[in-house]
């Protein structure tokens, strides 16, 4: 039963982020001429897969502890631990970097403001290569079984 759910919760996620990460949103800013419309846009459909992110890893996590208790969190269950990164970087970019970006906006991208808003972006896509890299060992690898 846990191997077919966490397939299912993997698939939704993961596939979901290289979707919308690697596919729709460059093609939205390929093909709609206001790049602040694409943006925001985009920006929505990331802050969907963030929520989906978030109830798919907090769902995963859960079976682990359901399956193997606390070992889950020991040094041969990287799965687990890869599933908290995932989670926490989730985390840090819908309720940190994302409202700061969100400020810069509103308050109107004036050069130098512009400049913050863009090392914020660079370092937001960054967590999400890293998240989507991360997921994609997840599926290619499985989560830890009673047997392995």
């Amino acid at each position: 039963m846990y191997q077919s759910g966490e397939r299912i919760l993997l698939t939704i996620w993961i596939g979901g982020m290289w979707a919308i990460g690697y596919i729709v949103a460059p093609t939205l800013f390929s093909m709609v001429d206001d790049r602040a419309l694409a943006g925001s846009i985009a920006g929505r459909l990331f802050f969907i897969m963030s929520l989906v992110g978030i109830v798919c890893s907090m769902a995963l996590l859960t079976g682990q502890i359901m399956q193997f208790g606390k070992s889950c969190l020991s040094k041969t269950h990287w799965q687990t631990w890869l599933l908290i990164l995932m989670l926490l970087i989730i985390l840090i970019g819908q309720f940190i970097i994302q409202p700061m970006m969100n400020e810069l906006r509103e308050a109107g991208l004036v050069e130098e403001l512009k400049t913050k808003f863009d090392q914020l972006h660079r370092f937001s896509t960054i967590l999400f290569m890293i998240n989507s890299l991360a997921g994609l060992a997840l599926v290619v690898f499985g989560l830890k079984r009673n047997d392995d």
